[in-house]
């Protein structure tokens, strides 16, 4: 069995503390140094494939936003596609400002809106400690970008903050893993031949927001009112030829398998593609995403 150990340094995860603010600091760094280095990277090389992916969720969360309404706000913009749709659905009117902790996928997203012929801000910080002018959004988006704070209500009191009187939070975020078994298929089959570190219940990560009960407190004591937080199961799909770009660049088998040399790419994914036959119909994959929608209002 391949031994993995990731090292904060390089993006990867190490042991932690019992102590609640070294852990904090630690999974703030934790983050940093992940979104900048192979899960960045992975992301901005498969931002087509991820594109496609998830338009289903983008539209039904760009759908939420009010047409031709003053300044928007995308939390983990990414390489920009959620933002760019929204720009489009508020019109001339609209204003745009995506912040995100990686800076390649933040150039990226910039590459993506001159290449649209669309007016954007983009912020390279960490959305618990920026400090946002008060009171300055009227809306505020993110599709799976809210997951990876560290601090969670630290985060939404300050995007609370940032929220014009009345204005609208609007958010997708995973289910549990278990309601998600396509996004957790390829570590379970990789299992047999790669050691991953375990995923941590309560995040930050891509699950963080599992718990409904625990997002609505968290809404709760961050200031939020009027919350919303609704099941969707979104029907998404990729073209099969795109599975091998899939594995070798998204999740945790993905960022292995950036640094790894090409027998052990090889070998891995052939461990790992059979996994996913089931969702095989044709020439295209398909899965169920079992997401929240969330809404709030300052």
């Amino acid at each position: 069995m391949l031994r993995v150990r990731w090292r904060a340094a390089e993006g990867r995860i190490i042991a932690g503390t019992n102590h609640a603010m070294k852990d904090t600091e630690q999974n703030a760094n934790e983050q940093e140094a992940l979104w900048n280095g192979v899960a960045g990277r992975g992301w901005v090389e498969a931002q087509e494939l991820t594109d496609q992916l998830f338009k289903p969720i983008e539209d039904l969360l760009i759908e939420a936003v009010p047409a031709a309404r003053g300044n928007l706000l995308d939390v983990g913009c990414g390489t920009g596609s959620t933002m760019v749709a929204a720009i489009h659905r508020m019109g001339t009117q609209g204003r745009a400002t995506g912040i995100d902790i990686s800076e390649p996928m933040l150039a990226a997203a910039k590459i993506r809106a001159e290449r649209e012929g669309v007016a954007a801000k983009f912020i390279r910080a960490d959305v618990q400690n920026y400090a946002f002018e008060p009171a300055s959004f009227d809306v505020i988006i993110s599709r799976f970008g809210v997951m990876f704070f560290d601090d969670p209500v630290r985060a939404f009191a300050n995007l609370r903050d940032a929220a014009k009187s009345g204005g609208e939070l609007r958010f997708v975020a995973w289910r549990t893993a278990a309601e998600n078994p396509f996004m957790t298929a390829s570590e379970r089959a990789a299992a047999a031949v790669i050691e991953l570190p375990p995923r941590k219940a309560d995040g930050p990560g891509q699950f963080a927001f599992g718990d409904r009960t625990r997002v609505q407190e968290i809404l709760e004591k961050s200031g939020w009112s009027d919350i919303d937080i609704r099941p969707v199961d979104v029907r998404c799909s990729m073209p099969e030829r795109q599975m091998t770009v899939y594995l070798s660049r998204l999740g945790a088998v993905g960022r292995v398998l950036q640094e790894a040399d090409e027998e052990t790419r090889a070998r891995v994914i052939g461990v790992v593609r059979p996994a996913f036959d089931s969702y095989v119909q044709g020439a295209e994959v398909r899965f169920t995403a079992a997401c929240w929608m969330a809404a709030a209002r300052r």
